[in-house]
């Protein structure tokens, strides 16, 4: 079963939020911002409520200005998490909507980038997302990977890991617990030829990145720690 952590503070969803334009890469509906002719991209996959959350395309707005095009593909064909609508089966949505079949829509988004000339990607995944940010982790489809607060991950999937990553994690977390996530940090860290990084945010729950209260002061703060330490990475490896 689902944690219900996973699927709290449920963003209100807005098509036209943004800077950028929604156009179709890779056979999906995506969200694009920042320049199309850059050489470096940034791929940011959502977590269960999708592509159209403000907050975001906000972080996809602001990872743009750093000089990435930056991607944020609609891996749900238009069907995210909707708690609201009557008899809505979570487990039949997760089947529907697997990390396995979004790996492989992200790697035909990557294999489009790479057809348009970019030659270094990154990327980001959130909850669900995270998880199929692992996946491309363990191929040298990607030059760098950041996971933020990803849904159950196993050792195994960890031990394939092949590039740069970063683990930025929660404190308050049932769906990746702390000690689960600095287990996967020693793992990495052993591969001498290998960087990682393990961030665990304290005072904060899962979906903390993503689904803050604009209004709550110390949840955009924290929110915006992480963004600059997945900033950084990206900076650091996408080059």
């Amino acid at each position: 079963m689902s944690s219900p952590q996973c699927f709290e503070n449920p963003p209100k969803l807005t098509p036209d939020y943004g800077a950028g334009t929604v156009q179709e890469l890779g056979g999906l509906k995506t969200y694009v911002t920042g320049a199309s002719d850059s050489k470096l991209a940034i791929l940011l996959i959502a977590d269960a409520f999708g592509y159209e959350a403000p907050n975001l395309r906000k972080l996809a707005d602001k990872v743009a200005a750093a000089g990435f095009f930056v991607v944020v593909p609609d891996f749900f064909y238009g069907d995210p998490i909707d708690l609201s609508r009557p008899g809505f089966d979570i487990e039949a949505w997760k089947k529907l909507h697997n990390t396995d079949k979004g790996h492989e829509n992200a790697k035909l988004v990557i294999a489009t980038l790479k057809s348009k000339g970019v030659n270094s990607i990154g990327a980001a995944g959130f909850c669900w997302g995270g998880n199929v940010a692992v996946k491309l982790a363990s191929s040298n489809d990607i030059q760098a990977a950041v996971i933020l607060h990803p849904g159950p991950l196993t050792i195994d999937e960890i031990r394939e890991v092949k590039i740069p990553i970063a683990v930025l994690g929660a404190e308050i977390d049932h769906y990746s617990p702390p000690e689960q996530l600095k287990e996967f940090g020693e793992i990495l860290s052993a591969k001498s030829q290998l960087a990682s990084l393990l961030k665990i945010f304290p005072g904060v729950s899962h979906g903390w990145t993503v689904r803050y209260n604009v209004e709550d002061e110390p949840a955009v703060k924290s929110a915006e720690e992480a963004h600059r330490d997945m900033l950084h990475w990206f900076t650091k490896f996408v080059k």
